[in-house]
């Protein structure tokens, strides 16, 4: 699929069927995502593949809505602060960069192959990461649940004009 075509097409999913999604096509998503790039390669982040009913029940009470609870994995992108890649200039970490581009590299692999899923971030970060047993130093950044999405209508894109978010110098 060409890359115009892939960026219309991904949405955020919040119906998912109840068809399982299989290892082998979560391993495929992982690892497509894992070549996106990083500042100095240093890729400072984890994902935690969440499938079992335990734990997703656990990782599901974190972000209290009803469609939240129908995907049948949830993938938890953290950031490792103490190996990001820290500009000289300001001291900037990079991590959050890093699992930012990551993350949006999974949706669009997801989206081509057919999956559903959802950028999360209003979620208990506290609670997320006492479930994981996350360093002061990691950070759960995102919960993306992923499934096949149970409505195949892709919604109309609301986003700003390219005139109010370019500038021409």
């Amino acid at each position: 699929m060409k890359f115009k075509e892939l960026a219309n097409i991904r949405h955020s999913v919040r119906k998912f069927s109840s068809k399982k999604v299989e290892n082998e096509t979560l391993t495929t998503l992982l690892d497509v995502a894992r070549k996106a790039p990083s500042a100095v390669n240093f890729q400072p982040l984890k994902v935690y593949v969440v499938t079992s009913e335990e734990k997703l029940e656990a990782i599901q009470s974190c972000y209290h809505r009803e469609w939240f609870k129908a995907a049948p994995v949830v993938l938890v992108v953290v950031a490792d602060y103490d190996s990001g890649w820290k500009r000289a200039g300001d001291n900037k970490n990079h991590a959050d960069i890093d699992v930012a581009i990551f993350t949006d590299h999974l949706t669009l692999q997801a989206a081509d192959m057919g999956l559903g899923t959802c950028w999360v971030c209003n979620f208990d970060v506290e609670e997320t990461s006492e479930l994981l047993g996350l360093t002061s130093k990691q950070k759960p950044v995102a919960l993306i649940p992923v499934g096949y999405p149970a409505d195949e209508n892709i919604p109309v894109k609301k986003r700003k004009g390219l005139d109010e978010i370019t500038v021409w110098i």
